[in-house]
């Protein structure tokens, strides 16, 4: 199976969510899946937010696709904007370049 790489543009928490289940499920069928942060998005990682009934929380995915072996990077920019690092908050560091350098194979989506 190809893999997916997910884009998060945006610092939108329904985004995050939807990457991340796109992420896990990718990862169940055996394909490589990553979710890069970019710029505002990184900010949603160590917040709270509101979840619909009955939906897994953020923290609650990312659990879910750290055991998938999904990789989550987030941007460096993004690192700095809000004020933290990438070890702090659980994720890898990286550049827009370096994603794409390594894209192989992988369908690129950006939400």
């Amino acid at each position: 199976m190809r893999g997916l790489t997910v884009v998060v543009a945006t610092g939108d928490p329904d985004r995050l969510r939807t990457a991340l289940t796109l992420a896990c499920a990718t990862a169940a069928l055996d394909g490589r899946a990553r979710v890069y942060l970019h710029e505002g998005a990184v900010a949603l990682l160590g917040q709270t937010h509101p979840v619909p009934p009955g939906l897994p929380a953020i923290d609650e995915l990312r659990a879910m696709a750290a055991e998938s072996g999904v990789r989550i990077i987030a941007c460096q920019t993004g690192l700095a904007l809000a004020g933290s690092s990438a070890q702090a908050l659980g994720v890898d560091g990286g550049g827009m370049i370096e994603l794409l350098a390594t894209l192989d194979e992988d369908r690129l989506v950006t939400l």
